[in-house]
């Protein structure tokens, strides 16, 4: 046991995220492989040692690689109607995961709690310019944008207190389901009119509920992206979850789609979460990422010190799964384009 987490030790510190040179692909895949090999076979008989080893394989797979960019920006809404089912905690870690391995990635808080601003260390206290002056004000994204201090390539809009007015404000306003959208085409714009590198994804923190707020982040968006925890009340609410997304499709974003379900807070040893899971892959089968995000410590502690696991932890359970979630969802690419969307739609008789 001491052995692998030595291994694993040992991998965290030779291993960061850098840039690719030539023959460091198959030098880096050869000294993969041969920590692979030099690991000790363990079987379930005992538990902790089997986890051990597992997080040492996973650590020697996925520590310093930089994942494939997307060849657009892709928009992803992270929903659940469900409270507590770790919305805003797969936001960041996922967006801290793809940044740390070479995306350029945006969090868009749109929850009034402000939870994914704290999680990221970003300020947002109450006078902070924010995601509410954006949707209310007509602010542009380029003035709320913070940097974050720990991981260069992530960048957040925050959330204010103020966003909890938002939705009785937006009611009276024009266009109020599509204001997230237009502020975030403008942000591409202005990136790309200031030679600034294209951000390859946009993640949007809702509230757990379908007001105004989380109806801007469906239309914003391309993807939803759902986690389920692996309870038994975390499914009831999925059907009313995904006939939601349907109709916004239908009448306001014909290119949103369920591309990502993520199965967190998932514990093998309890049958209840392998007939969570076991059902959501059979009726999600091409949606549900292999990776399942275990109950972890760690990670519930990482945002009372201004963090995401991937900074507090990042040789962790927690933190390496996310990591293995982050690379699944890169290797997926990119959602359909509205021209492909154009393409499918049947053609519709003239009068």
């Amino acid at each position: 046991m001491d052995r692998l987490e030595r291994m694993g030790d040992r991998v965290d510190q030779q291993d960061s995220p850098r840039e690719p040179t030539p023959g460091s692909a198959v030098a880096d895949e050869a000294r993969r492989a041969a920590l692979m090999d030099s690991l000790p076979e363990v079987d379930d008989s005992t538990p902790l040692a089997a986890q051990l080893a597992a997080d040492a394989r996973r650590r020697i797979d996925l520590s310093g690689r930089r994942f494939e960019r997307p060849s657009t920006t892709r928009v992803l809404t992270v929903a659940n109607q469900k409270g507590g089912v770790g919305k805003t905690t797969t936001t960041v870690n996922l967006a801290a995961a793809l940044a740390q391995a070479g995306a350029n990635v945006l969090v868009i808080d749109n929850d009034p709690q402000g939870n994914a601003s704290t999680a990221l260390g970003i300020d947002h206290r109450a006078g902070t310019p924010s995601t509410y002056e954006v949707l209310v004000e007509d602010e542009e994204l380029a003035t709320v944008v913070q940097q974050s201090s720990r991981i260069p390539r992530l960048l957040c809009a925050p959330a204010t207190i103020d966003l909890s007015g938002a939705e009785i404000e937006l009611v009276s306003l024009v266009a109020r389901e599509n204001r997230l959208r237009n502020a975030i085409d403008a942000y591409l714009r202005h990136r790309a009119e200031r030679g600034l590198d294209r951000l390859d994804y946009v993640f949007i923190d809702c509230p757990p509920s379908l007001g105004l707020l989380t109806v801007n982040a469906f239309v914003a968006a391309r993807e939803v992206l759902i986690p389920i925890q692996c309870e038994y009340y975390a499914l009831e609410g999925l059907s009313q979850l995904l006939k939601n997304v349907q109709l916004i499709k239908n009448h306001l974003n014909p290119v949103l789609h369920v591309s990502t379900i993520l199965l967190t807070m998932y514990d093998a040893r309890t049958n209840l979460a392998q007939q969570v899971a076991a059902e959501v892959r059979e009726h999600f089968p091409a949606q549900t990422l292999r990776t399942t995000v275990p109950r972890s410590v760690r990670i519930s502690e990482a945002p009372s010190h201004g963090q995401t696991v991937m900074t507090y932890d990042p040789g962790s359970t927690g933190a390496l799964s996310y990591l293995a979630a982050a690379r699944e969802i890169a290797e997926r690419g990119a959602p359909p384009t509205d021209a492909d969307v154009r393409a499918a739609a049947p053609a519709t008789k003239e009068s």
